[in-house]
């Protein structure tokens, strides 16, 4: 078996140099829609400072609701750079909510994982709707494990409280980034990488439902780890799918949330108007 560089597999920085061009257009519309929007922002869930959401409203009180997990490796990334995701789901009718989180080496991975929980129960209290969760990179990884919690054993929230999520371009086994530049921050060792590893967990309980999207031109092993977790899981009773979205690299990927006639966006409102009834 031939040795995977792992920097090469996961560096997406390094593999799509135009990426700040990506982060920057991202930035502007997100920058003009926090304006435009009808929001409500800066909304608490924790005592930290990063512990805040932007809900961007769908114009309904009873609309669907996609909750939105930004990327950045766990250390890097700003809910206010990501509202742009909102605009087109919120003209198909669904409410969008954005959270920020504590950031890598101020916190480990699985604190990160915690404050998402909180999050969603945070939003649960405020709504009172199920949400789809969906995120990118990091943010994808963190849907994985918003699914694959047990929900019994957080308070005051139902037990199914995340139905189905949208993981784009996600790792759910996070052991390959021990040797890389990545963990340069985020620390992690083969214990710790372990406990925050969604695929390695008990799968969901039966009928939760992962889609594990990618882009086509993204490096084998985000090819590998999205199929891996959509069969795992899938075998074990859970509603799964690999999508793999061709002509997309791991930045690219994510504009397909601002096109409603992309598959991505389709299994992103879909899953939220079907796991919004009660």
């Amino acid at each position: 078996m031939a040795t995977i560089d792992c920097e090469i597999e996961y560096n997406n920085r390094r593999r799509v140099p135009e990426y700040p061009a990506f982060a920057a257009r991202w930035g502007a519309a997100s920058a003009a829609y926090r304006q435009a929007a009808r929001a409500e922002l800066d909304q608490a869930y924790g005592p930290g400072e990063r512990h805040r959401f932007d809900l961007f409203h769908a114009g309904d009180s009873k609309a669907p609701l996609a909750v939105y997990i930004h990327g950045g490796y766990w250390q890097r990334g700003d809910r206010k750079d990501y509202a742009f995701v909102a605009e087109k789901l919120n003209a198909a009718g669904i409410a969008v909510a954005i959270p920020s989180y504590s950031l890598c080496p101020a916190v480990s991975v699985m604190e990160i994982v915690a404050e998402i929980r909180q999050c969603l129960a945070a939003l649960w209290h405020k709504t009172k709707t199920y949400p789809v969760v969906t995120g990118h990179s990091a943010g994808g990884h963190l849907t994985a494990a918003m699914v694959g919690t047990d929900w019994s054993k957080v308070a005051g929230v139902p037990a199914d409280l995340v139905r189905g999520g949208v993981a784009i371009s996600g790792v759910f086994d996070l052991a390959p980034l021990i040797p890389t530049s990545i963990n340069d921050l985020v620390h992690l060792d083969a214990t710790s990488a372990r406990a925050a590893s969604p695929l390695l967990w008990p799968p969901p309980p039966k009928g939760r439902t992962l889609v594990a999207a990618v882009g086509g031109d993204e490096s084998p092993e985000f090819l590998r780890q999205s199929r891996e977790i959509a069969d795992v899981w899938g075998r074990a009773g859970s509603k799964t799918e690999c999508l793999v979205v061709p002509g997309t690299n791991h930045f690219s990927v994510v504009d397909e949330l601002t096109r409603p006639q992309s598959a991505l966006f389709a299994s992103v409102a879909g899953l939220a108007r079907q796991v919004s009834v009660a």
